[in-house]
């Protein structure tokens, strides 16, 4: 591990967190606004120095590497670094929640500095989630989240039934958590058993620590299926998934493209889950790949069937998902780094899409197909930016999610002929009910009159749209931007698991 010489990624995780308390308690509301706006700008250029100074050519250690004592009568460390699998998650989370913050400026009345702060305490803890080295404080990050998002979505959703839909998340969100420690209680346990040391003087919940830690084959598989239980339920995978749609529709936008862009539950089963138990990964690797092939087809068909943009974006999220761990199931270079590609694009293309439906959602009043039709005569820009995520999302060449598709259906090709067959008939469905709903609701004629009163995207949100569009088509044309990064820490993995 490489120690840090500037506590930058504690500022990366205290920034946001003192900045939702001061948007919070400043009485000014436009100050207040103005103050998350500066935090969410700052933290975005934070996160771009980490990743300046992040050495790609040292992907087998993590960077950066910040240790104090927190609980020593458990062991328990703030322990915190990255390595080339999560130094990309940083700015892209930070671009997402600063885009999410703009997206909202003039469209939150009720409690807007409340609002901010939780937007900005959303943020703080995804940044622990994806630096956290020590185990406990990487659970405490995963649950710090979970309060925020249920106010947001019980005080802000734009549903009539919001706080059915934010006690549903809170259910499933803690269901999700109790797998999680049980896993990371056992295996600070074996650690402290392994070392033939006492309980509780010589726990290690120290993610390097454990990866050198022996675990007995039989405890592998009992915390891979736990790990893998708690991470599917946010991923989501089917059949933990139907919190995503309900969600989706009943809460606010912006905190939509929060939970479909920061994948957490994917980058828990490829950061933890495999690595800590490789010999229960590899032996059920083929389980996490039909799990992986079903979510994506399942989630494909259903959203064929979708009237509803919003909620039809939701299961494309979940479908994509599944491609995602048919990726990690591979357990081959091709299909680890298309995970990974496929994760962040979901910071610029799932929430961006979903952004957009929120703009016809607060012009129209709905995003039924029944009330649309014809936008593209009345909306053009905000039909361009629409098209483009979309194709994006459908990985045409020219975009991110060509590169990041093509690694993923190779990778499954190579891994199981059967594996790869089911990615290719996903992504014939995904561009089937895109390609399906926007004929609807973008072309033909406009079928109520009402919409041709209704505005394009104004200069605000027509801008807070041109970054993520420039980086799905820069990262569509120079995708090694992205693999040269993770490829050293994508073979180290992966080495762990096969070797």
């Amino acid at each position: 591990m490489i120690e840090a010489n500037i506590p930058i990624l504690s500022l990366v995780i205290v920034l946001p967190l003192l900045g939702a308390i001061a948007a919070g308690t400043i009485q000014n509301i436009n100050l207040a606004k103005k103050v998350a706006l500066f935090i969410a700008g700052l933290e975005l250029i934070v996160t771009l120095i980490v990743v300046h100074w992040f050495n790609a050519t040292d992907g087998n250690n993590f960077q950066l590497v910040e240790r104090h004592a927190w609980i020593p009568s458990l062991n328990i460390e703030f322990l915190i670094g990255i390595d080339g699998i999560s130094v990309l998650f940083l700015p892209m989370s930070a671009l997402l929640t600063l885009v999410a913050i703009i997206a909202s400026w003039n469209s939150v009345q009720h409690l807007p500095r409340f609002h901010f702060a939780l937007l900005l305490a959303i943020e703080g803890g995804t940044m622990g989630v994806f630096v956290a080295l020590d185990m406990m404080l990487f659970f405490l990050f995963w649950e710090l989240i979970l309060p925020p998002i249920f106010f947001l979505i019980g005080l802000w959703g734009i549903g009539p039934h919001r706080r059915g839909a934010a006690m549903k998340y809170m259910l499933y969100m803690l269901f999700s958590g109790v797998p999680i420690l049980f896993a990371l209680i056992m295996l600070g346990v074996n650690h402290a058993m392994q070392t033939g040391g006492a309980i509780p003087h010589d726990l290690s919940f120290s993610f390097p620590v454990l990866l050198n830690t022996r675990i007995p084959d039989d405890l592998q598989v009992i915390i891979f299926l736990l790990l893998l239980t708690g991470f599917a339920v946010k991923a989501p995978l089917v059949p933990f998934h139907t919190w995503l749609p309900t969600t989706a529709v009943e809460a606010p936008t912006q905190l939509t493209a929060l939970l479909i862009g920061l994948k957490l539950g994917a980058f828990g089963i490829l950061r933890f889950a495999m690595p800590l138990t490789p010999h229960a990964s590899v032996e059920y690797a083929w389980v996490l790949g039909i799990f992986g092939a079903i979510t994506f087809i399942y989630a494909a068909m259903i959203a064929l069937h979708q009237t509803n943009l919003r909620r039809l974006l939701a299961y494309a999220s979940i479908s994509h998902v599944g491609l995602v761990i048919v990726g990690i199931a591979t357990l081959n270079m091709q299909g680890i780094q298309g995970a990974i590609f496929q994760l962040l694009n979901f910071s610029v293309i799932a929430s961006c899409l979903i952004l957009i439906a929120g703009f016809i959602q607060h012009r129209v009043g709905s995003t039924e197909v029944i009330h649309l039709g014809g936008l593209a005569r009345v909306m053009p820009r905000l039909t361009t930016f629409f098209f483009l995520f979309a194709i994006a999302s459908m990985g045409i060449p020219g975009t991110s999610g060509f590169p990041a598709e093509l690694l993923l259906i190779v990778g499954a090709l190579n891994a199981h002929p059967g594996l790869g067959v089911a990615a290719l008939l996903g992504a014939i469905l995904g561009a089937a009910y895109m390609l399906s709903f926007m004929r609807r609701t973008f072309f033909g004629p406009v079928v109520h009159a009402r919409l041709n009163q209704i505005q394009d995207l104004r200069t605000r949100e027509f801008g807070l749209l041109c970054v993520p569009a420039l980086l799905v088509l820069f990262f569509g044309f120079f995708p090694d931007f992205v693999l040269d990064i993770n490829k050293i820490a994508a073979e180290s993995w992966l080495n762990r698991l096969i070797n």
